[in-house]
């Protein structure tokens, strides 16, 4: 049958399309989306402006650099970004990642504080990208729930005390979020305090927090611009209130970020932390989101979208980015269609730094503060750290953990601690699994664990042991130790042993080894290993480690119950009823 020569067109450009989501949209785009679109990028971009400050200098670089890393990885996303509606730019959840490693290499140079940041963007980048590639984008389900509120909590408490010395107007050493908090309750006690910029402060963060019932009024914009006309009408920055000041004309160029000699341990560690914590939460808000709208997000390619606009963002002298909690939220509302919205909304932002940077420069340092605490407000996470304690309290108390190692020592050492407890968390349930020893229950079909039916009836001469987790290098030697006393525990002389292995998904070298170890010992006293219920991947795998040979192919068993069967004729024995 002949081919169909558009379809043959069309093969190689569908290919180039799944790597170009937004090309995608483009070419199915309706003409009746375009009003929306624009329309929500422009409202989109009341919240854009403000939070982008506030989050850069929250970073520990100046705020006109939150606007460059909005520009242009929202161009980015568009392109390859799946979610349709998602927002990236600056984050409340990233600024103490970043701060530390910024604080850490910068030495108070305000250049070296930019390249820093930009090299973290394109590591995180890079990292994304590569996990994309391969295939990696489930990763971050390593991270238990427990473990993601323990260092949001500690993170949002970072960010918290990392505010209030910008909304006291008080300057302190950065030591730690324990320490910093000691620091500021002294110089508070010595009456350091600025009272209009705490005023100012306050005033905003009361505002946004009052307004932030009403999704769809622009509660930080509304709360900036007050604070803003406020200090310019009574010109507090006369009476010493800090302001953001004029900031650049133009548009962020492309540069290279590098330092000359610089800690890139720790530059390439915190940009690999900020790029799990940005993924982490970005596939959580695009499954959202395409949820709301029935559709279905590809997790490798929403890393690879992550990553691209954070290479724009590092390329293009910004920091590292992820996606927004509050601001997709604001562009959903306002009627988003498409990515559009974002290529409006930058659009908006290059356009103000072009022909109006000027508007900024009046806009209140605390007010900027009380941007970013109220945001870090919203990342504490107590309602259902509660009900986990109820149900779970070992998960509970490692959440604590993860909470106290983020804000004794620092977001980085935090992150990596919490990594390292979910990968411990995730092996402990198979390192030390359940398993049990089987019987027969009067009334009960099948065969059941003797701890929970201690009135359950072993059969003569045979041990039925289930082990409930895969078999690999950590529990191998538990799983020898734990069969070799079930077969001692028995009433009677054992000649067969039958391992319940529906629950092994899995077994390695090691495993392997051992059962051929064990079944070499078995032997000797007069016992035969075998297998029931074993899945057909783990066979291949003993098939391929050498092991069918040892055992033969009739001491494996589709149920229970025939291996059950089998042994009662073959050796002759009577169950007794």
């Amino acid at each position: 049958m002949a081919s169909n020569p558009s379809t043959t067109r069309d093969a190689p450009a569908s290919q180039w399309l799944r790597w170009l989501p937004g090309l995608a949209t483009l070419r199915q785009y309706e003409p009746g989306w375009l009003p929306r679109d624009i329309a929500a990028g422009l409202v989109l971009t009341t919240m854009l402006v403000p939070v982008g400050i506030a989050y850069a200098e929250a970073s520990g670089v100046p705020g006109v650099y939150g606007l460059y890393a909005t520009i242009i990885p929202l161009l980015a996303y568009a392109m390859f970004g799946p979610s349709r509606i998602l927002v990236l730019g600056p984050d409340s959840a990233l600024a103490a990642p970043i701060l530390a490693v910024v604080i850490a290499s910068s030495a108070g140079d305000p250049a070296r504080a930019v390249a820093t940041a930009s090299l973290m963007a394109i590591v995180a980048g890079l990292f994304c990208v590569v996990l994309g590639l391969l295939r990696l984008g489930f990763i971050t389900e390593l991270l238990s729930k427990p473990i993601r509120y323990g260092y949001m909590n500690g993170i949002a408490l970072t960010v918290l005390v990392s505010q209030l010395p910008k909304l006291f107007a008080i300057s302190i050493d950065d030591a730690g979020p324990l320490r910093e908090l000691w620091q500021l309750g002294q110089a508070i006690a010595d009456g350091e305090t600025h009272a209009y910029s705490l005023l100012v402060g306050l005033g905003t963060l009361l505002l946004i927090l009052l307004l932030k019932r009403y999704e769809r009024v622009p509660g930080i914009l509304i709360a900036v611009i007050v604070a803003t006309v406020a200090v310019t009408v009574l010109r507090l920055d006369d009476a010493g209130v800090k302001v953001l000041g004029e900031i650049p004309q133009g548009l962020p160029g492309f540069a290279i970020p590098w330092l000359g000699s610089a800690d890139y341990v720790r530059i390439v560690l915190g940009g690999c932390a900020v790029a799990m914590i940005a993924f982490a939460d970005t596939s959580v808000l695009s499954r959202t989101f395409a949820a709301r709208s029935h559709t279905r997000v590809d997790p490798n390619q929403e890393m690879v979208g992550l990553g691209v606009a954070n290479l724009a963002a590092g390329f293009f002298q910004g920091f590292p980015i992820s996606s927004s909690a509050s601001r997709t939220p604001v562009a959903e509302a306002a009627g988003a269609r498409t990515q559009l919205t974002g290529v409006v909304g930058a659009i908006a932002v290059a356009a103000l730094l072009l022909f109006a940077p000027n508007l900024l420069r009046n806009l209140p340092n605390s007010a900027l503060a009380a941007v970013v605490i109220a945001a870090a407000l919203g990342l504490f996470e107590f309602k259902d750290l509660k009900r986990i304690y109820r149900i779970q309290q070992w998960e509970f108390w490692l959440s604590m953990l993860c909470f106290v190692a983020v804000a004794v020592f620092g977001a980085i050492p935090g992150i990596c601690l919490a990594v390292v407890l979910a990968i411990i968390e995730f092996l402990w349930d198979g390192w030390r699994p359940h398993f049990a020893v089987l019987g027969r229950v009067p009334g009960l079909r099948g065969y059941h664990d003797l701890k929970r039916y201690p009135q359950a009836a072993l059969i003569d001469g045979l041990v039925l042991f289930r082990w409930d987790a895969p078999l690999f290098f950590a529990n191998a030697e538990l799983f020898q130790q734990r069969l070799t006393e079930a077969v001692e525990a028995a009433p009677s002389p054992v000649r067969r042993v039958v391992v319940a292995a529906e629950p092994v998904t899995s077994v390695d070298v090691t495993s392997a080894d051992m059962l051929r170890e064990l079944s070499h010992a078995l032997q000797a006293q007069g016992i035969a290993l075998h297998f029931a219920e074993m899945k057909d991947p783990v066979r291949d795998k003993l098939r391929r480690f050498e092991l069918t040979e040892i055992f033969g192919n009739d001491r494996f068993h589709p149920t229970i119950g025939s291996a059950v069967d089998d042994y009662l004729t073959s050796l002759g024995v009577v169950l007794e009823e």
